[in-house]
């Protein structure tokens, strides 16, 4: 019999849910029955939405949504804009994070000013960081925004290696800065993207080899594993102007026990990049009695379809895997099991603003 080992539940701080305007990709529901299916129980939704969640009226909506689709724990981003700083204290305490894009992204969020980025920084007070879109030079300037303004700067799908070493010195320098890489930078490249042609279009897009290996190499500079889940239908990757960005809820930790199979991650940074800094980065509450079971031993490949993300695809098909989940469970419920999702929509709990969460955060590994 393969080897079954009971993990902490897995956070996903950089998801994109598309609720609401973008239901056709992914709703609350589809989405989080993919995050408990990938042994994800509490997941971080991106405020680039139609309409994007920018006030307290669209945070309002997108909770209300939330809150009657959500199958797994859940908090809300804000965004930033060049118009809407400073948001108010009882919105900031609400929110996961403010998510600030500066450099072009998918949809209709981007501050280029200055003077905005500034107050935006300021006058951020959490309980979440500020989470930043940067890639290249923005990453040098954003960490002297975060040296001047003392901010607390997560930067998001950091992707090359150049990047991570302006985020190494910033951290040996006492800056408060964290960061995440994706799986898909992880373990796809640029000599991927003949195979996968638009279904490889992504931001940031993929990097060279020497790109990826230096993610691997400097590991100890990461504090996350996210997804970047970003859904698009195959009509629309396939499409004239083919949005940019993959689902990968499903697929992250069967990517990771391949590697710590592989010798390439040990099981306890495993559980460190995908729960224990999470956590701690954005101050989230424990989840009692959340874990998920995983049989290490399971070999298989990953499949063209047959997702519970609504998009059904994934740019890993193909790749020979070892190690799958096999059951799920959500303050004591469980709610994945063999392929099945248990969990009803609306289940989930909005971590910023339930009080009755006790107990203490889960750490380590246990064998079942």
């Amino acid at each position: 019999m393969s080897p079954v080992v009971r993990l902490p539940g897995l956070v996903d701080v950089h998801v994109h849910l598309r609720e609401p305007g973008g239901e056709h990709k992914e709703t609350f529901a589809t989405g989080t029955a993919a995050a408990l299916a990938g042994g994800v129980t509490l997941v971080l939704a991106m405020p680039n939405t139609s309409p994007p969640i920018v006030d307290e009226r669209a945070f309002m909506e997108a909770t209300r949504r939330a809150q009657a689709g959500a199958r797994c724990d859940y908090a809300l981003f804000l965004g930033a804009t060049h118009t809407n700083a400073p948001l108010s204290p009882s919105l900031q305490r609400r929110a996961a994070g403010l998510k600030i894009y500066v450099n072009e992204t998918f949809g209709p969020l981007r501050v280029t000013s200055l003077p905005a980025l500034i107050a935006h920084m300021r006058q951020w007070r959490g309980p979440g960081p500020v989470a930043v879109h940067a890639e290249g030079l923005m990453v040098p300037a954003i960490v002297a925004l975060a040296a001047m303004t003392g901010a607390r700067v997560h930067f998001c799908h950091i992707s090359r290696a150049a990047e991570l070493a302006v985020i190494r010195a910033a951290k040996e320098q006492g800056l408060p800065v964290t960061c995440e890489v994706t799986p898909h930078h992880l373990w796809l490249t640029e000599q991927d993207v003949p195979r996968l042609g638009s279904f490889g279009q992504m931001r940031p897009p993929l990097a060279t080899p020497a790109d990826r290996d230096a993610l691997w190499a400097n590991l100890d500079v990461i504090d996350c594993v996210a997804t970047d889940h970003a859904p698009h239908t195959r009509e629309e990757k396939a499409g004239p102007a083919p949005p940019p960005g993959v689902p990968g809820l499903e697929t992250m930790l069967p990517l990771l026990l391949t590697a710590v199979h592989e010798g390439r991650l040990t099981m306890e940074r495993l559980v460190a990049l995908t729960h224990t800094c999470p956590m701690a980065i954005f101050n989230l509450p424990p989840q009692p009695d959340t874990w998920v079971d995983v049989d290490l031993g399971a070999e298989w490949v990953v499949p063209e379809q047959g997702w519970h993300t609504r998009v059904d695809w994934s740019p890993f098909a193909g790749l020979h895997l070892r190690g799958r989940v096999v059951r799920t469970q959500l303050r004591g419920d469980v709610v994945y099991e063999s392929g099945r999702v248990i969990a009803s929509p609306g289940s989930g709990r909005d971590v910023r603003t339930t009080t009755h969460f006790t107990g203490s955060r889960q750490k380590g590994v246990t064998d079942v």
